[in-house]
């Protein structure tokens, strides 16, 4: 009779709907002696659960943080922005536009600037020519497919 109110409790706190009573029925049934056999893989965890009650925690916990500003940081952080503010306002203000007078001069600059950039790009297409190999590696998956097909075709008659 106490083997099948314990199996009973076990199925209940397997669905998480004991008590606490219950549950320190079975924590006291698993740590005794007389386990049923079929129930002893249910000990250690039993043991676990009792081990982990007996443990406690002994540090100290604070309950208040500390702030300290530090005055002196602040105040150079808020110089060096100041010194950057000056800096780059007056780099700012230069109304040098890169503009061109003599139009062939800007057709000139223009073209030269092409260029580079039609090189630069010439050498990032150059080395992605391997996936022209890649294309034909997949495009002989297509015969895979027909060969599937002619298979299903045997297969199912």
């Amino acid at each position: 009779m106490v083997l099948n109110n314990i199996e009973k409790l076990l199925e209940k706190y397997d669905n998480g709907e004991t008590t606490l009573k219950e549950e320190h029925i079975l924590k006291n049934y698993f740590t005794g002696d007389d386990v049923a056999p079929h129930l002893e893989m249910y000990k250690p965890m039993f043991a676990y659960f009792l081990a982990n009650q007996q443990e406690q925690f002994t540090k100290d916990v604070p309950l208040k943080t500390k702030r300290i500003l530090n005055y002196k940081w602040i105040s150079v952080a808020a110089v060096v922005l100041l010194m950057l503010g000056f800096y780059f306002g007056k780099s700012l203000n230069n109304n040098d536009l890169g503009t061109y007078d003599d139009p062939q001069l800007a057709f000139n600059d223009f073209s030269k600037s092409m260029e580079l950039i039609s090189q630069k790009l010439n050498r990032g297409t150059s080395t992605v020519g391997y996936l022209n190999e890649v294309n034909k590696g997949t495009a002989t998956l297509g015969y895979l497919n027909e060969i599937e097909n002619t298979t299903n075709i045997i297969f199912k008659n």
